[in-house]
């Protein structure tokens, strides 16, 4: 008993820490900072991702009326030029709106903050990159998210088996299996299709990383499950799919997402004509 307790809490810990090392490393996670302006320290977080919300917008939360900023943005990998846009001040912070972008689009933006003869400019070298996608039903997106991590529960505790005397492979490695395609490959395509108008953009399709390590992690666990009985083995077997689960998922979220590419939409309509969400 004390052992499975063991074996469960560690596989709980190692879960957790994944999940929150998803969450803060991928390409949608805002970046967070702060610089200095007129002697005061001012902390910001600026997005990286619209998550189908109405409207995206881009604030500084200066708490100083004198102080003035702008927002520049332009289509990621075009030629347009950069727009630029006067922010206003809103309750203490400077604000402006990105404009809408259809799904999976991604706008390069960067913002200069000012007071006086003192500017700063966030980031401080090149510009942010944000992503939009279309809005995803709570009903689709919940289950995806338990099934996927409650998948990296199952393999990290049939990987413990490998210290057990008396191991019960095959029943967690077919849960283990089980949880991951109706994570990754049921929830996760009904999800992108929502958020991006694509079910798949994995091999063969496309590149898509996160599409990709799920499709290796479910390769993994299969060729697991079918050298079970013919191993010599078998414990050392399921703890290298439990390695190769785990090296999956330290993969950041999104990474190598998809990506609309603008040579393929209307190309002649100026990027400063494009409409502000409402």
């Amino acid at each position: 008993m004390k052992q499975k307790i063991l074996f469960w809490t560690v596989s709980v810990i190692l879960t957790l820490f994944l999940a929150v090392f998803q969450r803060v490393t991928g390409p949608s996670y805002p970046v967070s900072g702060k610089f200095t302006l007129g002697g005061e320290t001012i902390k910001y977080s600026l997005p990286r991702s619209s998550d189908g919300q109405p409207h995206t917008i881009v604030s500084i939360n200066v708490n100083d009326p004198s102080a003035a900023g702008k927002l520049s943005w332009k289509r990621l990998k075009t030629a347009d030029p950069f727009t630029e846009v006067e922010m206003k001040q809103n309750g203490g912070k400077l604000e402006a709106e990105l404009p809408i972008q259809p799904a999976a689009g991604k706008l390069e933006y960067k913002v200069q903050i000012s007071k006086g003869n003192e500017a700063v400019a966030l980031p401080q070298e090149g510009e942010m990159v944000i992503r939009f996608r279309d809005p995803v039903p709570p009903i689709v997106l919940i289950p995806h998210v338990i099934l996927i991590f409650m998948a990296m529960l199952l393999s990290t505790r049939t990987g413990m088996e490998f210290f057990n005397n008396a191991p019960q492979l095959k029943k967690y490695t077919l849960w283990t299996i089980g949880f991951l395609f109706l994570g990754g490959f049921i929830f996760g395509p009904i999800m992108q299709y929502y958020a991006f108008g694509e079910f798949w953009t994995g091999v063969p399709f496309g590149f898509d990383l996160t599409d990709n390590k799920t499709l290796i992690a479910m390769i993994a666990w299969l060729i697991v499950l079918f050298r079970l009985n013919k191993s010599k083995n078998p414990k050392r077997l399921v703890l290298i799919g439990a390695v190769v689960m785990f090296l999956v998922y330290l993969i950041p979220h999104s990474v190598l997402g998809s990506e609309l590419d603008y040579s393929k939409t209307d190309m002649n309509k100026p990027a400063a004509e494009m409409p502000v969400n409402k």
